[in-house]
């Protein structure tokens, strides 16, 4: 079971640890995928298959450079396990065709679930503004290393 103590994500934490909560993600978010069997509306299905798509590029991005998981603890410590656990809420009130209350209820999941894909964009995208603005100064180096030695006349736009 995913641990959702923040105490277990550590800037200093050793490879190992990582791993473990990478583990967990994938885990947790492999569930999140096999959500798409269950519920019935179409819609959400498809924010679901999305939630999943990019929560694997974050998995994948901390996999890779490990530093990276320092801006996600919230997204490996609450998004991931809310998400699923709304998402199992759902598909048991859907089941139970409860009425009115639980119409309100999906249609509020669903809502919600849609501000939980555009905020697992934006995590995703924030992990790679660093890289981004990096990027950006170290063309800029180049451009004018370039015009220096005399290889290059127009400005280079960022």
């Amino acid at each position: 079971m995913f641990s959702d103590s923040k105490s277990d994500i550590t800037v200093g934490q050793n490879n190992e640890n990582i791993q473990d909560v990478l583990n967990n993600a994938k885990k947790m978010n492999s569930a999140i995928l096999n959500m798409i069997n269950k519920v019935e509306d179409n819609n959400l299905k498809q924010d679901i298959r999305e939630i999943y798509q990019t929560a694997n590029k974050i998995i994948l991005t901390v996999s890779k450079d490990n530093k990276k998981i320092r801006n996600v603890e919230n997204f490996f410590t609450y998004y991931l396990p809310e998400t699923l656990s709304l998402l199992k809420k759902y598909d048991e009130i859907e089941n139970q065709r409860l009425g009115k209350s639980s119409e309100e209820f999906m249609k509020k999941t669903r809502d919600m679930i849609s501000k939980i894909k555009e905020a697992f964009e934006k995590q995703l995208a924030h992990l790679y503004q660093e890289d981004i603005i990096d990027t950006n100064a170290e063309m800029k180096v180049f451009d004018a290393m370039i015009k220096s030695d005399g290889y290059g006349d127009k400005d280079f736009k960022l």
